[in-house]
Formats: structure tokens, C-alpha cells, sequence
């Protein structure tokens, strides 16, 4: 009796000591160091709310509970307090410590803490240290019945129920402080989540829901959070790299001044330099990074370091657990207790990793805005040497790819440091399960791991390989992109077809390579767990005969190896990430260290009331610093509202001497000033992918009366009475949809609309027509034009502008030869004057306009350009003046919407990429069908059944483990150990061959599929007519060539290996789990469908967020390329900042998708590893209650793969994920297979005769032609005659389809209606190239592409070098070319930038002499240049071209004054066509023009 009594009395005093301490003693230490915490981190004092009444109402009834209960006993139960005093302490201290807790909720709510952790946890552990008495009072009133003591049961009932709403209460937040309610449209609400619902992604789940009802859109996502906007991360980064800069530059300056002494070492020097300052740039940079998001990652630190703990505690728990199996007499409670604690130590274990990954991709996160900031700020600075060490597209790829390595760098780099302590543990306590043998595991990882090393060595440098030939494939296809009009009319598809296809080709053989590497990494690693227990195991048995494997020592070795596997993984990749982090550090430091542009190049000082306006004052410039230089001994006055023309060759300086005055060349000597506002015009328009009117007005706003003005004076009403939604009409990328002289207008209207004191125009004119020359001359840039009392500097090749200037500089080589008035000037008769002589005759003539004519000519626009046939902005829809509304009206719908219903949506021109909404699943089945299809079914069948196999291989050995583990001990030993580990070793090895097998196997399969899909849209894009590319933004093809094909390359075929691996893994573990306990399938099943739900929840969520942020990511880099692109135009007019928040802007919208992208992630993980602990307490708890006929290896077995449940579950979510998305890009990349294509490029069995056509002649025969369907015919049946070796003039208003004549001819647009017979041959029977490459045409801009100057002349290798330097010479070519230093290999850059606009022109002569075709299209492509080349071109065309057919698309009529024929077109007809000399004594149209040009 006595023993009883004392147990009970044990426990008695053990619940009134401990048990009530524990919370009390937790609260009491820590009170302190929280109260200064919140004493530090005042967030704003919050109201008086319901929830805090209720905690304060039940806090303070617990505190009169503990006095009542002090009463009762003094009172009534006087006599066991002279035994005990403990009883009559324990309910005041618990009573003193809830008043403590009430304190601090006060505390808390005036500091502004919404939901307190600390509070939360004293909660838990008082209700949990309440179990233990619940449960005794339960048992004691079963026994005893509950009157005997009715006070104190009710008593300690309510009291425990008070404490679980206290906890429940914990679980919410308080309403924000006053005066920080929030004010954002759709707030995140992280910022209102209590503390339980952060830890477990519970404020995520409104967001899933949405997105599993509804598809998601923009306006669903939530604001971004204050810290991770653009805005605020920037301006605190800014500050400190700048400062880092300085240093930088600091540095360097010392370094040189040290290297100038040995002057006989200064390239390797020099080269030294260079390379360290790449490192150092990259350090600094990682520095500055660090500083900022350090102290908020090292929070996330702490997580993972917890979970570390968390995770090596679960195998010991589990060894007890085992003890307890093989201890028959150990009591049942302890079984439970050992189950639950590893139910929770997992669950910790969860929460933990997944806080940590939350921080991680928040801080790459906002790493990834300060980059994209960082680079964007520094592309508006950066000087014209640097920019031209880079091209457009690097400085993309700097922010898309370098970025996103950043980003893996911040998840992976803690592994870097952790992995290795890891390893160092688990080694520890194997050694302490078996001993010595666990040097045999470490031998083994040490042999695995160089050949690992070895192979991301290997493949890092595959991997380097491969990005090259990307990059070089991408920039080849951006080119093919910029210049797709000339490679369909001089069919030169085919050629650049072959080299993106040659690059393809490498690239894969790359990845090959790579991904048969990566499949030997993956099979040593995936049988690594086997080969590390192989080898301990197979030592520790063979050491010593006592040495016994029982299911202790086999399962909890097993469970350190499978932890052991992790850190194993992830070291190399973490090591490899982080290399390729440093090396993309080190070109973005470089980058954000290269030079800029010096502040001092120009003095701007104030506009002062008189003087000279711009001042340069024996200047020396040059485009680099160490180039020679462009400008020499330049002084120039330019006087308050003078204008100052510029004339001079190509190549001699002009555009140079405005880049001086806008300081964009390095000043080598001299002073240059520029008084006041700058507006500047370059030679090449610069416009925005924005409406017209935002180009005008360019962030300004909106004046009307005096946007009208700059409208009319810059002639641009007209254009705008045609463009389908006027100024409202969105122009495509790089002013696709206006012709050159409309773009060329709208760039001068932006100028004149700025109201700027100085305007710099590098020659606006060339572009346009010379009657609309006239008209802009007039009324904008001369004196009495709309900038008449403005100061203007006007580059310019027109002669007749020149006698209305203040002052002419004539420039020759970069040097001023002449300056004076234009009679001061002539007066010399020196080079200008000759000059003049020679061209005044013709250029007077057509230029002095008869004021006759003129009124009606300002209201008529430039003739068009060579641009008419875009989807909605052609020129010829306005067939005659008033047609235009009743155009709009008969147009065909266009897409499904109609077009009158929807106005708002006329003027888009651009398809948008839009994230398509057709039934998910629709679409996902069709992709996963498309891509299998591209493998074959044949490689697909046998891959399952190798992973089968696999699978199979690892549950023999596993399950013959735990029969070895089970077997009986005689005398201290075990028998037949040879044989059971040979039948060990046979297994593994086995299995891992399957896994090299399989991964290889898939790899081969991704690679074929993706072969077949990129030449499949390589060839569907090439093969889509003109209208298509007008239409889709080279950006949003680029993004396919590039991201989506990447995707297809890498991210879906090890999505797959992934996912399938792991499919099979958990098969596996659910098999052990039912073999052992059959019963755990009540749990399993409802388990699985809780998983299957969560799962579809996620996908479809995740899915759309991946696809929202896709298409908010293309208008970043679009952005990003017009910045750089127009970087001087932004910088003449000042508006960096205002680009720099159009940047912000878009960066924070492809974030606010990125944000909850992530967060759904955790969100998931941290739901579904509940499933997965559901599974080990299970596994757990039903072992426990079959003790009695399991065997201890069967519960191992099942136990320990249980525990990787979590691991697998996590795990094919997010490969499922993975290979969900990408495979949305099988679906964009398949989208243009259904788009409209061209005529075949070439016909089978077409009989067309080698020399074709041999003649030239053309017939239309009753020809019409339409720009879509619906709309009015641009050509109007056609019926006209041309004969061989005609020489031919089209002329017209614009508008009245001379272009369209040639569009036709080449079948750009196919004919709606008759036929074009050019020597008797119907040009609809043959193929496109066929015709294309039998005529030429030498087009209106001139496009060439990166290469050698060789391949832009000929790029199939047609033609001999002679021919070649032949055709140069006749294009006046020759002297240059033979003065480069590679001749005809002169490398020419990006878009041919290295060689001026008129010696481009040139080049495309130069393609025409060379292909010599019997018929040629001129199409006035001479606007660029000036007079004496314009005169050679005319010259070489009439001597070269004798007995050819040419057209001439003229803009100027002198051109064609001696031409056999003209053709005058008028509204889609032939109004009159005769020889020029018949048609003027005809008196008709053309003479009206011709009298308006001054040439009749």
C-alpha cells in the first residue's frame, strides 16, 4: 500500500514543482530581454481591440483561479500544509506569472507587436504541462468518482480549458497600429498574419483558392511589400556602390601611377590590372550586396541551423524507439512517447527549413531588383568605349541570366559551409553505432566525391561551351529578327537558317556531353546510400565474428545515411552554383565599373540674357580613350538663336561634333559650354514602343493647343488621319510601323514639343521627301519656323537649306576647313564653293517650291516609305482623303473581338504575350502529348520499366536488410554473413546501373524532342509572312529562342528524371510501410487524397503565377533594350530619371507575381510534410501497438523510410511543378506553328529556266492587291507593260500604291486579284525563292548584319573575291574597305553600327552590282547620303544597270527626269503614264508636281 501511496505522492509533487515551474521559470528569465527588445522596435501604439479585452477578461480570471485555489487550501485543507508548503506556493507563482503575461500583452500592444511569438510559446507549454495532471485527475475521478472533491476538479477543468483558449487566442494578430492602416489597393497580408500563420503559410491560402476557382490575373496579386519595392531597395544600394566605385577608382589610380615605372612590362602589366580590377569590381559588389540583405539572411541562418538540430535528433529518438521494440518489459508510454516526439521533432524540423527558404527567396528576390536597378542606371551612364565593348543583347542577358544565378547563389550558399558540418556529424555518431567501420562510409563518400568534383568540372566548362553557342545562336537570331525585311526579299533565309541551325547543332552537342556526365553524377549519387552502408556494413561484419548487425545498429545507420545524402547532394551544387555566381559577379562589377561618362565633358551653365550659347573652345575629341581621335582643334561659337548648318562628307565628323556637344565623346583637351535645355535629333529616329503621342510628348504633359502646333508644323497631321486610332495608334517596337521619314518626323516632333533654349539636329531631313524638307524647314527649323528664336546646330546634305543659315562649318576629317555665312563662303571660292557650283543647278531647281503649289503640298505627307505594309498603320488604307472611317468599317473582325465594338483597341499594334486561359488542362494534355510524340513511343515504354526495375532493386535489398537484421544470435554471432552480403552487394549494384540507364535514357529523349522543336519554330518563324513579324515584337521571339528553348533543353527532361525517380521512391516506402504494418492503409489512403487535393490546389496556382510572371518579365527586357538603344537621347533631354521609374515600375510588376510564386511553394511544403509526419506517427504509433508480433528489423525498416516520406513528398511537387511549367514553353513555342505562313520557298519539278528571267520584262495583267482581308483594295486592277531594259519612274502622292507595286512584284503581299508575268512566267506558279533571288531590290534603310563584310555581300559563297572587290569598286567602296585592316573580313557590328549610315547604303549597292538580276528595284534609297555619293550611286546605276529593267520608286523627281517612262499612281491607279518630257507638254498631274518641286 505503502509503495502506492508514494508513487502517487511522486507524482503528486512532481505535478505541483516541475510541471507548474517549467512555463513559470521560461516566462520569468526570458520577460526581461523581451521587454527591451519591444523597448527597442516601437512599431506605433494599437487601440483597445476585442481580441485583446478577451486575453486581459481570461487572463485575469486565471489569476483569481490561483488565488482562489491559495484560499481553499489555507482554509480548508490547513492539515497538509505543515507537510507540504509546496502546494500552498505553487498556485501563487502561477498566478504571479499570468499577471506577468497580461503586463506584457499590454506592453505588446503599446509598442505595436500584432502577434507575439514569445507569449505564443508560454501558452504551449503550459497547456502541455497541464496533460499531465489532466490525465491524473481523469484517472482519479474514474476511480474515486468526482463528488469526493468537486471544487477543485471544476476548479482545474476550467483552468485548463482558460489556458486553451489563451493559446487558441494566440493563434490570431492584432489589428495594425493607429495611423499605419494601410492604404495599398490589395495589401499583402503577411503584414496582418499572426505569428502561427506566418510559420505555416496560412495567409497564403486565400491566394490558392483564387487561383484553383478562378485563373488569376494582374489585379489578383498583391501589392508588393514597402522593403522589397525597386524604390527603396535602389536608393539605399545606390549610395554605397557609388562609394565603392569611387574606391574602385581609387585603387586604379594608384595602380597606374605604380605601373608607369616599368614601362618594359606594361601589356602583362596592364593585362594584370584589368584582371584584377574584374575580381575586385566583383568582391566589391558582393560587399555592397552583403551590407544590405546580410542581417535579414543571417535570420534565415538561425532557421536552418535549428533544423539541423531538429534533424539529427530524430535517429537517436528513433534508436530508443527500437530499444523499446526489443525491451519486452519497457512500459507502453514510453512507446507513444517516443512516437509522438518524433511526430514533432519532424514537424520542427519542417517549419524550420521552410522559414529558412522563405527568407532565402526573398533576399534573391530583392537581390535581383538591386541588380536590375543597378544595371539600368548604370546603361544610362555608361561612355560610348564601353558601350561598344558590349552589346545590346550582353547587357540583357546581364540582367536575365546573371541575375537569376544571383538568386540560386543566396538559396545555396549556407550549404556551402553547413553541408561539410553535416557530414562531420553524421560520420560522428555512425562511429558511435559501429565503430571504426564508419571510416570505411567516410572512405567511400571521399572516393565519390572527386569523380563528382571531377564532373561538375567537367560540366561547368560543357556548360560555358554551350552558353556560347546560345549566345551566339540569340544574337544571330535577334539580327535575323531586326533584318527580316531584306532576308525575304533578297531570299536569303536559307543561309542564316544554316548557321542558327550550325550553332543548334554544337550547343546540343554540348548538352549531350553534359547530360551523359550529369546521368554517372546522379547514378553515383542516388546509389550512394547503398554504397556507403555496403561498405560499413560489409567492414563492420567482416572485423569480427561477435560484430552483430541487429535491427538497432542497421536502421539508425540507415537513417544517418539517408540524412547523410542530403548535404552529400547539395555540396557540389552549392559549390558549383557559387562558382558561376562569382563569375557572374565579376561581369556585373565589371560592367557597373566600366567608365562612364565624365559630368565635366560639357560646362552647363545657366541661360544667360545674350551671348553665345554654345561654346567649344580648341576641342580634341574621340569615341575612346585610347582611339584616335574623331574631332581635332575644333572652335566653335554658336551665337543666342543662330542657325548654324554642318555639311561635310560622309565619315567626316558631323554627327561626331553633336556628340561632342552633348558630351557623349571623351574630351581630350579643350572646353566645351552649352547654355540652357537641350532637345536633340538624332540621324537615326529613336522611338519608343509606346502610342505616337507619347512619343511627342515624352513624359511632359500635354498641351494642347501647342502639341497641335508641333503636329502641324512637323507635318504629321496627315499621317495621323491614317493611322488607325490617330495619335493614339501604338507604333511597334523600334518604330516598326512608320515608314523612315514618319518616324524620322516624329522624333523632330518630340524635339520641337520639349520648348528646349539649344537644338542639336543631326540631319531630319534626309529621311523625308523634299517637298516635306521644304515644309519642315519653313515652319520648324528656319528663321521663321517654330524654333525660329531658338539656337540651332543642323547637320545637313541639303544645298537649298544653306543660304538661310547664320553660319556654315564645313567639316573635312574631323576638322573645321571653312566657317562663315553661306556668301562669305562662296566669296572664297575655296572646297564649299566648288562644291556648291557643281550641285546648285539641280538642288535650286527642285527645291525653290513655287509658293503656288506649296499650300497644297504642306498638307500632304512624305511619300511613303518603304514601309506600307504593316497590319494596321499602312498609309495606303487612305485610298482617297475621306475613305479612312468607311475603311474601318468594312474590315473584316480581326481577331474575335470586332473592331468597332472595341476602339480602344485600334491603335494596338503589338501582340501582347499574353498568359493564355484556354482550359488548363485542355492545353497541359495536348503539350505533354505533343512533347512525347516528338520522342517516340518506341524509347518512352522501355524507360518506365527500367524505372520499374530500379525501384524493384532497391526494395530487395532494403527488405533483405531487415531479415538480416532480424536474424537470431547464436553464441554471439550470426551465420552465413558472406552470403547475405554478397546478396547486399549484388542488389545495389544492380540498381545502380538501372539509374545511370534511366537518367541517360531521358536525357537523349529531352535532347531529341528538343532538336525537333526548335528547328520547328526556327522554321515556322522564318517561314511566316511580313506582316507577322509587324505584328509580334521581336522581344517576344527572341523569348522563345531563347528562355523557352532553354527550358525545353534543360529544365523539362531533369524535371521528368526528377519526378519520375521520385514517383517511384514513394511507391516503395508505401509497399514497407503496408508489409510491415498492413493497418497503416486506414492512414495512407485518406492521407494520399489530403495530398491529392493540396496538390491540385497548388498546381493550377502555381502554373498561372508562373505564367503571370513570364509575361510581365518580356516588357522588362523590352525596356531595357529601347534604354540602351536611345541612352543619348534620354540623356540630351534629361529624362533619366523618368525612365529609371518606368523601370522600377516594371521590374516591381514582374515581382509582385514572383513574390506569392515562391510562397505557394513553402505554402505547399509546409502543408504536405504534415501529410508526410502523418505518415512516420503512424508507421510510428502502430508499431507500438504491435509490439508484440513485429520484429524490430520489419518496424526499422518501415520507420526509417517513413521518415523520408516528407523528403519525397516535397520532392515530385516540386519536379511536378517543375516540368508543369516548362511545359507551358512546348506550348509557346508551339504557338506559330498555327500562324499564317508564305508561298513555299521553292517548288519540286518547276521547270524555270536557269538564266531566268533573261529579258526583264513585267507584266500586270487587271492586278490588285490588299493589305487584309476587308479592307479596300491598295491596287485597283493594274494592267501595264514594261518593257526590257526600260528604265522606269513610279511616282504619286502617298497613299497611291507605288510601293505597293513593288511589294508585289517580289509577292511580299500576294495578289488578291490578276496576275505579274515577268518573262511570260505567272510569278504566283514559283517559289518564293525562286523569284526573289532572280530580281534585286536595293531597299530604303540599309540593314546589315554582324559578320564579316564578305558574308554581307554574299552570304550563301556564291561569288568570287574578284567579283566581289569588282562590285565594291563600282560602289565606291573600295578605297575604305582596301584601308581596313581585315579588308573584306572587317567584322561588321551589331546592325553594322561600326560604318556610317551612308557607307551602309553603299553596302547595299554593292549587294545589288554584285547579284546583277536583269530586273531591279530602286526604292529611293538615297536619302541618307549626301549629294556627290547620291550623284555616284545615280551614276553607277545608269552605267551598271544599262541593260537591266529598273524601277525607280522616286521621291525626288530630278532622279527620273531621264528615264524612258513614268508611272504616276493615284489612289491604287495608273492616273497617266508616258515618257517625262510627254507627260509635262501634257500638263497633267505629273507636271503639277513637277512644277511644285520647282522643275517645271
Amino acid at each position: 500500500m505503502k509503495s502506492s501511496i508514494s508513487t502517487k505522492y511522486l507524482t503528486q509533487c512532481f505535478q505541483n514543482t516541475v510541471l507548474v515551474w517549467v512555463p513559470c521559470i521560461y516566462l520569468w528569465l526570458l520577460a526581461p530581454f523581451y521587454c527591451l527588445h519591444l523597448y527597442c522596435h516601437d512599431r506605433g501604439r494599437i487601440l483597445m481591440s476585442s481580441l485583446c479585452t478577451t486575453k486581459m477578461v481570461l487572463g485575469f480570471l486565471l489569476a483569481s483561479f490561483g488565488f482562489v485555489e491559495f484560499f481553499y487550501i489555507l482554509l480548508e485543507r490547513s492539515q497538509e500544509i505543515e507537510q507540504h508548503m509546496v502546494f500552498l506556493l505553487s498556485p501563487i507563482i502561477r498566478s504571479m506569472t499570468v499577471i506577468l503575461a497580461l503586463c506584457i500583452i499590454q506592453l505588446e500592444r503599446i509598442r505595436g507587436c500584432r502577434s507575439s511569438i514569445f507569449l505564443f510559446l508560454f501558452w504551449v507549454l503550459a497547456v502541455i504541462c497541464s496533460l499531465v495532471p489532466l490525465r491524473a485527475k481523469i484517472q482519479l475521478a474514474m476511480d474515486e468518482g468526482i463528488a469526493s472533491d468537486i471544487v477543485r476538479y471544476l476548479a482545474f477543468f476550467s483552468y485548463f480549458s482558460i489556458q486553451l483558449a489563451q493559446l487558441f487566442l494566440c493563434c490570431f494578430a492584432d489589428q495594425p497600429p493607429e495611423g499605419k492602416t494601410i492604404s495599398e489597393k490589395n495589401p499583402c497580408p503577411v503584414k496582418d498574419a499572426s505569428f502561427l500563420s506566418k510559420i505555416l503559410f496560412w495567409w497564403f491560402t486565400g491566394l490558392v483558392v483564387k487561383g484553383y476557382r478562378t485563373p488569376l490575373e494582374a489585379e489578383d496579386l498583391w501589392t508588393l511589400r514597402e522593403e522589397d519595392t525597386s524604390q527603396k531597395i535602389i536608393s539605399e544600394l545606390q549610395e554605397e556602390w557609388t562609394a565603392e566605385c569611387a574606391r574602385i577608382q581609387k585603387q586604379e589610380k594608384a595602380l597606374a601611377s605604380g605601373v608607369a615605372l616599368g614601362s618594359r612590362l606594361q601589356d602583362q602589366a596592364q593585362l594584370l590590372r584589368k584582371l584584377q580590377k574584374e575580381q575586385s569590381s566583383g568582391f566589391f559588389l558582393l560587399r555592397t550586396l552583403a551590407r544590405n540583405f546580410g542581417p535579414y539572411f543571417l535570420t534565415g541562418t538561425l532557421c536552418i541551423i535549428f533544423h539541423d538540430a531538429f534533424m539529427f535528433a530524430i535517429p537517436q529518438v528513433l534508436s530508443l524507439l527500437l530499444s523499446f521494440m526489443r525491451d519486452e518489459d519497457a512500459p507502453l508510454w514510453k512507446g507513444y512517447f517516443y512516437a509522438t516526439l518524433m511526430f514533432l521533432l519532424s514537424c520542427l524540423q519542417s517549419l524550420f527549413n521552410h522559414q529558412y527558404m522563405y527568407t532565402c527567396f526573398t533576399v534573391g528576390m530583392r537581390v535581383k531588383t538591386a541588380v536590375m536597378g543597378l544595371v539600368y542606371r548604370k546603361s544610362l551612364v555608361i561612355n560610348s568605349a564601353a558601350r561598344r565593348t558590349c552589346t545590346v543583347g550582353e547587357i540583357v542577358n546581364l540582367v536575365s541570366a546573371d541575375t537569376q544565378k544571383l538568386m540560386d547563389f543566396v538559396v545555396y550558399f549556407n550549404a556551402v559551409w553547413l553541408a561539410p558540418i553535416e557530414i562531420a556529424l553524421c560520420l560522428f555518431f555512425l562511429w558511435q553505432h559501429l565503430g571504426p567501420s564508419a571510416l570505411a562510409g567516410i572512405a567511400t563518400v571521399i572516393l565519390i566525391f572527386p569523380l563528382n568534383g571531377f564532373i561538375a568540372k567537367k560540366r561547368s566548362k560543357l556548360q560555358e561551351i554551350q552558353m556560347k553557342f546560345m549566345d551566339g545562336r540569340i544574337k544571330l537570331m535577334n539580327e535575323i529578327l531586326n533584318g527580316i525585311k531584306i532576308l525575304k526579299f533578297y531570299a536569303w533565309e536559307k543561309a542564316f537558317l544554316e548557321q542558327v541551325l550550325g550553332y543548334r547543332e554544337k550547343e546540343l552537342k554540348a548538352l549531350k556531353k553534359s547530360q551523359i556526365l550529369y546521368s554517372i553524377s546522379i547514378a553515383s549519387f542516388n546509389s550512394s546510400s547503398f554504397l556507403i552502408a555496403f561498405a560499413m556494413f560489409g567492414v563492420y561484419v567482416m572485423l569480427d565474428d561477435r560484430n552483430v548487425l541487429d535491427a538497432q545498429k542497421v536502421f539508425v545507420s540507415m537513417a544517418l545515411i539517408n540524412i547523410l545524402k542530403t548535404p552529400l547532394s547539395q555540396l557540389p551544387f552549392a559549390i558549383s552554383t557559387t562558382m558561376q555566381a562569382l563569375v557572374s559577379l565579376r561581369r556585373l562589377g565589371k560592367y557597373l565599373c566600366s567608365e562612364e561618362l565624365k559630368v565635366d565633358n560639357i560646362s552647363k551653365p545657366p541661360l544667360s540674357s545674350d551671348g553665345d550659347d554654345v561654346i567649344i573652345d580648341n576641342g580634341t575629341f574621340s569615341w575612346s580613350a585610347e582611339g584616335p581621335p574623331c574631332l581635332k582643334r575644333m572652335s566653335v561659337c554658336v551665337p543666342r538663336g543662330s542657325l548654324v548648318a554642318v555639311v561635310g562628307h560622309v565619315g567626316s565628323g558631323k554627327s561626331s561634333l553633336l556628340s561632342a556637344m552633348l558630351g557623349e565623346t571623351e574630351k581630350r583637351s579643350g572646353q566645351v559650354t552649352v547654355k540652357g535645355s537641350v532637345a536633340y535629333v538624332p540621324q537615326q529616329a529613336w522611338i519608343q514602343n509606346a502610342t505616337v503621342q507619347d512619343n511627342i510628348v515624352f513624359g511632359r504633359e500635354k498641351l494642347k493647343t501647342w502639341y497641335h502646333r508641333v503636329l502641324e508644323a512637323c507635318a504629321l497631321l496627315p499621317d495621323l488621319d491614317i493611322l488607325p486610332a490617330g495619335d493614339a495608334t501604338e507604333i511597334g517596337e523600334k518604330g516598326l510601323n512608320l515608314s523612315g521619314g514618319q518616324k524620322q518626323r516624329v522624333s523632330l516632333a518630340r524635339a520641337v514639343y520639349r520648348k528646349a533654349d539649344v537644338y542639336l539636329l543631326d540631319d531630319p531631313l534626309s529621311a523625308v521627301d523634299a517637298h516635306v524638307g521644304q515644309h519642315i524647314f519653313d515652319k520648324v527649323i528656319g528663321p521663321k519656323g517654330v524654333l525660329g528664336d531658338k539656337t540651332r546646330i543642323l547637320v545637313t546634305h541639303g544645298m537649298s537649306f544653306l543660304p538661310q543659315a547664320d553660319l556654315i562649318l564645313v567639316l573635312v576629317d574631323g576638322e573645321i576647313t571653312e566657317s562663315g555665312s553661306y556668301q562669305e563662303l562662296l566669296g572664297r571660292h575655296g572646297a564649299f564653293a566648288e562644291f556648291i557650283h557643281t550641285f546648285a543647278n539641280t538642288e535650286r531647281k527642285e527645291s525653290s517650291m513655287q509658293r503656288a503649289g506649296s499650300r497644297r503640298s504642306n498638307a500632304r505627307l512624305s511619300m511613303v516609305d518603304f514601309m506600307p505594309f504593316s497590319r494596321d498603320l499602312s498609309q495606303e488604307q487612305l485610298i482617297g482623303g475621306d475613305t479612312t472611317n468607311t475603311n474601318l468599317q468594312n474590315m473584316e473582325p480581326v481577331s474575335e473581338t470586332d473592331q468597332e465594338q472595341v476602339p480602344e483597341d485600334l491603335g494596338k499594334l503589338t501582340e501582347v504575350d499574353k498568359a493564355p486561359h484556354t482550359s488548363q488542362e485542355q492545353v497541359r494534355l495536348e503539350m505533354y502529348k505533343k512533347y512525347f510524340k516528338t520522342i517516340g513511343l518506341a524509347i518512352i515504354i522501355p524507360i518506365v520499366f527500367l524505372y520499374a526495375f530500379q525501384q524493384g532493386a532497391s526494395l530487395a535489398y532494403n527488405y533483405w536488410l531487415s531479415m538480416w537484421a532480424d536474424d537470431p544470435i547464436v553464441n554471439g554471432t550470426q551465420i552465413d554473413t558472406d552470403l547475405k552480403l554478397t546478396v547486399f552487394g549484388a542488389l545495389g549494384f544492380v540498381q545502380g546501373v538501372a539509374i545511370f540507364g534511366t537518367t541517360v535514357a531521358i536525357s537523349i529523349c529531352g535532347i531529341i524532342a528538343s532538336r525537333h522543336l526548335h528547328m520547328d519554330l526556327l522554321i515556322n518563324v522564318l517561314r511566316s509572312p511580313m506582316s507577322f513579324f509587324e505584328r509580334t515584337p521581336s522581344g517576344n521571339l527572341l523569348n522563345r529562342f531563347a528562355k523557352e528553348i532553354d527550358a525545353i533543353d534543360c529544365m523539362v527532361p531533369d524535371g521528368l528524371k526528377m519526378m519520375l525517380s521520385y514517383v517511384f521512391k514513394l511507391m516503395e516506402v508505401c509497399i514497407i510501410v503496408l508489409m510491415a504494418t498492413p493497418f497503416a492503409a486506414v492512414i495512407i489512403l485518406p492521407l494520399a487524397f489530403l495530398y491529392a487535393f493540396v496538390q491540385s490546389f497548388y498546381v493550377a496556382t502555381s502554373c498561372q503565377l508562373r505564367r503571370l510572371e513570364a509575361v510581365s518579365r518580356s516588357p522588362i527586357y523590352t525596356h531595357f533594350n529601347e534604354t540602351v538603344q536611345g541612352a543619348s537621347v534620354i540623356r540630351a533631354f534629361g529624362d533619366q530619371s523618368r525612365f529609371i521609374l518606368q523601370a522600377n515600375k516594371r521590374v516591381d510588376f514582374n515581382q509582385t507575381s514572383y513574390f506569392p510564386r515562391f510562397v505557394a511553394t513553402r505554402w505547399l511544403a509546409v502543408n504536405l510534410e504534415f501529410v508526410g509526419n502523418g505518415v512516420v506517427l503512424a508507421a510510428a504509433i502502430l508499431s507500438v501497438m504491435g509490439r508484440s508480433t513485429l520484429s524490430p528489423g520489419i518496424v526499422g525498416l518501415a520507420v526509417s523510410h517513413s521518415l523520408q516520406v516528407t523528403g519525397i513528398l516535397s520532392w515530385i511537387v516540386r519536379s511536378w511543378t517543375d516540368v508543369e511549367n516548362n511545359i507551358v514553353s512546348v506550348e509557346r513555342v508551339n504557338e506559330y506553328a498555327e500562324t499564317v505562313k508564305e508561298a513555299s520557298w521553292t517548288i519540286d519539278g518547276s521547270s524555270l529556266p536557269s538564266a531566268w528571267p533573261h529579258k526583264g520584262a513585267i507584266e500586270f495583267q487587271d492586278y490588285g492587291l490588299q493589305y487584309r482581308k476587308g479592307l479596300e483594295l491598295a491596287l485597283k486592277g493594274i494592267s501595264l507593260q514594261i518593257h526590257e531594259r526600260e528604265k522606269v519612274g513610279i511616282v504619286g502622292r502617298t497613299g497611291a500604291g507605288k510601293s505597293s507595286l513593288a511589294l508585289g512584284i517580289f509577292r511580299i503581299l500576294e495578289a488578291a486579284k490578276g496576275n505579274i508575268f515577268i518573262d511570260g512566267i505567272n510569278i504566283a506558279d514559283i517559289g518564293l525563292h525562286d523569284l526573289r533571288s532572280r530580281i534585286t531590290i536595293i531597299p530604303q534603310d540599309p540593314v546589315l548584319f554582324s559578320g564579316s563584310l564578305r558574308m554581307n555581300l554574299d552570304p550563301f559563297d556564291t561569288y568570287t573575291d574578284e567579283e566581289v572587290w569588282s562590285s565594291l569598286e563600282l560602289a565606291h567602296l573600295k578605297n575604305f574597305v582596301s584601308n581596313l585592316p581585315d579588308k573584306l573580313n572587317h567584322e561588321c557590328s551589331e546592325g553594322g553600327e561600326n560604318l556610317s549610315l551612308g557607307q551602309r547604303q553603299l553596302v547595299c549597292l554593292a549587294r545589288a552590282l554584285l547579284r546583277k538580276t536583269k530586273i531591279l528595284v530602286l526604292d529611293e534609297a538615297t536619302a541618307a547620303v549626301d549629294l556627290e555619293t547620291d550623284t555616284l550611286i545615280q551614276s553607277t546605276i545608269r552605267t551598271q544597270f544599262e541593260d537591266c529593267t529598273v524601277l525607280t520608286i522616286a521621291h525626288r523627281l530630278n532622279t527620273i527626269m531621264d528615264y524612258t517612262r513614268v508611272i504616276v499612281m493615284d489612289k491604287g491607279h495608273i492616273s497617266e503614264t508616258d515618257s517625262p518630257s510627254n507627260l509635262l507638254s501634257q500638263r497633267g498631274q505629273f507636271y503639277r508636281m513637277c512644277r511644285e518641286a520647282g522643275l517645271a
